[in-house]
């Protein structure tokens, strides 16, 4: 069976994050489409879901933001805050499929900011 261009840059990527990480970091995950954008931190120990944030929840969307970047930077500090409520500093970063550039690169930023280790 052949594998897709995406899925193996997705295996690529993650593979590499796995040999480099510490059993003491949880894996963040984004992921995002033409309009929106999400992410989630992931224990990969567990195989659980530890936390998610996404553009289409309630409490994002009546914010009503303009554009894509400002959306990215409102869940980053959702995330963010989620986070900080359950003693999580240090992740990883999985961008996934995507380029460090754009929205992704804002969205790692503001994490950043917001007290997030990676």
């Amino acid at each position: 069976m052949k594998i897709s261009t995406n899925q193996r840059k997705r295996f690529r990527i993650r593979n590499k994050l796995k040999k480099v990480s510490n059993s003491n970091r949880y894996r963040l995950s984004v992921s995002r489409s033409s309009k929106n954008i999400s992410a989630q931190i992931i224990d990969d120990a567990k195989n659980i879901t530890i936390i998610s944030s996404s553009s289409t929840e309630k409490v994002i969307k009546n914010l009503n933001k303009k554009n894509k970047s400002e959306l990215s930077t409102t869940v980053a500090e959702h995330l963010a805050k989620k986070a900080a409520e359950k003693n999580i500093k240090k992740i990883y970063f999985d961008r996934g499929i995507y380029k460090y550039h754009g929205r992704i690169k804002i969205f790692a930023e503001t994490l950043r900011k917001n007290g997030m280790e990676f």
